[in-house]
């Protein structure tokens, strides 16, 4: 006889066969060699069955449950955004992303632009009914030039540049769409949620990330359980990402500056003796002088960098400093808002791909950030507690700043000390302002004598002479001018620098950021535009414009735009001001949403983005680009490994960049150490002078990836000096 059971096993039954095919697809996913390139790694194509797993994962934990229908919805959205990803043209090198007609498997073309006309038509099916209500809810909050400026943002940040205008025209469509679809999806999904559910105990917290109502307000700032906890997975998860798509090593001709400047400060040098064969030796960012070699490199960021060389882990520096950074998100947006926007601002940064992969790599970047926070805590703490001490640090971070990133410096000291005068927020007293400068001018000017030490002029910094002896007296000075510049024909399409290369750069930039920013499918910026132009901002918004609009404008003054390599890594500061006002949008989007739980539909959307970007976004960019990046491997520190290279002179065949850099970057700062010295094998001519200089060292012959389509390949060794020569 029918029973009340039936239903229950029916449920029970379909959670695990939905358990049973995520486990299978997610197998799937691994295990297929067609998912793998010819080194047995994941291709961008294993994203997809990866994708299969998390949606019928959701489905199954939402299955006949209140949340069945957005379960669903999320499930859609989830595999639209792992489609879309499928038409982006990224990959290892140096060039930015573009949509392409093709996904990497061309035999699947028909299927994924299959599913996203299904996708399409579902999302239309479900929003027929919805249309005027929402054209009447835009026309009753916005007006018309606030839904131009913020519409023409949102597709112009779409899809960046290309030199064909009809091939640009039609990429923005297709961006454009494809944004549009995944917004048009997640909403679905949040309406789909009844009311009765949102109101619930256990969602009204979650909603809440945590908070009661009344502990939103902020009278003392502090650190807590969900700080530490985001913190953690900020830590864990750019040290994963360091390990297995990063390699723990170099990528980027910085960061291979940086290790060798990190190396022999280690070693408490300031430089490196000249080598006996130059040339064999040669790799960018160094300066090779009469009697010394050198990084161009400002000392900051090496000098931090040395603590992980110490300790033989230089790549756990970094994700040090962005788990740091984000306790200091918090308490500052505690500051400028309150509690509970300051966790939904930390709940956005720890599910930034722009801030986890700067955490990856051995880039300044997310120290620049850590001396920026200190700098206006440093005013905070000063403000609350009436004590100069905490000026005199945050001057201490503004002159680090300037011994890492010296254009950076020169913007944080501007806010900071606007900030710190009173626009913004309160005075401080004459007594604190006079030792934040004095302390930023001390360490400041830590730069001179090591000027002077390196290229014998204190007001010379080493990257200018570099810059300038290769390039021209003004390649790569401040502001406008024809010489500006260094032929990089493919990242700088207009010789010199003008106003042409301003917008350029200004769409490159703003384009990367919204991608990388948050890796969401609608794009990153949406919920900032809203802020922005909504006319509803506060103080706290405008301080936040006003600091994203001075990092912005100051490297308009610079030809070049930063490039594709981590996003818009030049405009890196304006991280925490764009995360500041995304959550600001949320909170303006909520508001004006008549429904009593907007608030929580509106913090579900931004819960299930973040998702589906940890989800897709994330490990589709770490294997799509970083994974041997540039060209550059670690294999050589794996042959060394294995073949215990001891006291010998291991040849390197190939090219400048990769080849020899991916070597150099293990090199020892003394030329006669007893370890392997790594030497490019450039010509007959330098095989022959480093062969005659070292004839005591046994010899190994390396074929790098240039040479090998693969990874570095021993060919022969050891063998005599004498036998080559």
């Amino acid at each position: 006889m029918p029973s009340k059971r039936e239903p229950r096993v029916a449920v029970v039954a379909t959670r695990v066969a939905l358990w049973a095919g995520a486990l299978f697809a997610f197998w799937w996913a691994l295990a297929a060699p067609l998912l793998r390139d010819a080194e047995g790694a994941l291709t961008t194509t294993a994203l997809l069955p990866i994708a299969v797993a998390a949606s019928l994962s959701v489905v199954a934990a939402t299955w006949a449950g209140q949340y069945k229908k957005a379960g669903l919805w999320v499930a859609v959205g989830l595999l639209g955004q792992a489609v879309a990803l499928q038409f982006v043209r990224a990959g290892t090198n140096v060039a930015y992303q573009h949509l392409g007609s093709s996904p990497p498997l061309p035999e699947l073309r028909g299927p994924l632009l299959g599913w996203l006309a299904v996708q399409t038509a579902l999302v239309l099916s479900a929003l027929y009914h919805r249309w005027t209500g929402i054209g009447r809810w835009v026309t009753r909050h916005f007006r018309v030039w606030q839904v131009l400026v913020i519409g023409a943002l949102f597709v112009l940040s779409s899809a960046t540049l290309s030199r064909s205008v009809l091939a640009y025209g039609g990429e923005l469509l297709f961006a454009t769409f494809l944004q549009t679809l995944n917004l048009a999806t997640i909403i679905v999904a949040v309406w789909a949620i009844p009311e009765s559910a949102l109101s619930s105990g256990g969602m009204a917290r979650l909603c809440r990330l945590g908070l009661d109502s009344e502990s939103a307000t902020v009278e003392r700032l502090r650190t807590d359980r969900f700080a530490i906890l985001a913190a953690a997975w900020t830590l864990a998860l750019s040290l994963t990402l360091a390990i297995v798509s990063y390699e723990r090593h170099p990528h980027i001709p910085d960061e291979v500056g940086y290790l060798i400047q990190a190396g022999y400060f280690a070693k408490g040098m300031l430089w490196l003796p000249l080598p006996p064969v130059p040339e064999a030796v040669s790799v960018e960012m160094l300066f090779f002088g009469a009697d010394k070699v050198y990084s161009i490199l400002p000392p900051g960021w090496p000098a931090a960098l040395t603590l992980g060389v110490l300790i033989g882990a230089p790549w756990i520096i970094n994700p040090l400093f962005a788990a740091l950074n984000v306790l200091m998100v918090y308490l500052l947006l505690q500051e400028l808002y309150d509690r509970r926007l300051a966790r939904l601002g930390v709940l956005l940064l720890v599910c930034s791909p722009w801030s986890i992969f700067l955490a990856m790599s051995f880039m300044t970047h997310t120290f620049t950030l850590t001396c920026a926070l200190v700098a206006a805590l440093g005013i905070v703490a000063t403000r609350r507690s009436g004590r100069a001490v905490w000026a005199c640090l945050a001057g201490g971070a503004i002159g680090v700043t300037s011994l890492v990133r010296p254009l950076d410096a020169l913007v944080v000291a501007g806010l900071m000390g606007l900030w710190s005068l009173g626009l913004g927020g309160k005075r401080l007293s004459f007594r604190a302002i006079f030792g934040m400068v004095a302390v930023a001018i001390t360490v400041g000017l830590g730069n001179l004598p090591y000027n002077r030490l390196l290229t014998g002029e204190a007001t010379t910094f080493p990257i200018m002479q570099y810059f300038t002896a290769y390039y021209g007296p003004k390649a790569n000075a401040l502001g406008f001018g024809p010489e500006r510049g260094f032929g990089w024909t493919g990242l700088d399409p207009f010789p010199g620098h003008g106003l042409i290369d301003v917008l350029v750069n200004s769409n490159l930039n703003l384009f990367a950021t919204n991608i990388e920013l948050l890796g969401w499918s609608c794009g990153s910026l949406l919920l900032a535009f809203l802020a922005v132009f909504s006319m509803r901002m506060r103080q706290s918004d405008r301080v936040l414009v006003a600091s994203g609009l001075a990092v912005i404008g100051i490297h308009t003054l610079y030809w070049f735009s930063g490039g594709p390599d981590f996003g818009a890594r030049y405009w890196y500061l304006i991280l925490v001001p764009c995360i500041g006002l995304t959550a600001r949008g949320a909170m303006i989007l909520a508001d004006l949403l008549s429904a009593q739980s907007s608030h929580n539909r509106v913090t579900l959307g931004i819960l299930s983005l973040c998702f589906l970007a940890i989800v897709t976004f994330v490990p589709w960019r770490a294997i799509d680009k970083y994974h041997h990046y540039r060209g550059m491997r670690p294999d050589i520190r794996s042959l060394a490994r294995e073949t215990d290279f001891g006291r010998s002179l291991v040849l390197i065949q190939g090219a400048k960049w990769p080849d020899y850099h991916s070597a150099a970057a293990y090199n020892p700062p003394d030329w006669n150490a007893n370890q392997p010295l790594y030497v490019w094998d450039r010509d007959p001519e330098v095989r022959d002078s480093i062969l005659r200089r070292y004839p005591d060292r046994q010899i190994w012959v390396v074929a790098g990836p240039s040479v090998t389509g693969g990874p570095f390949r021993l060919l022969r060794g050891p063998i005599p000096a004498s036998d080559l020569r």
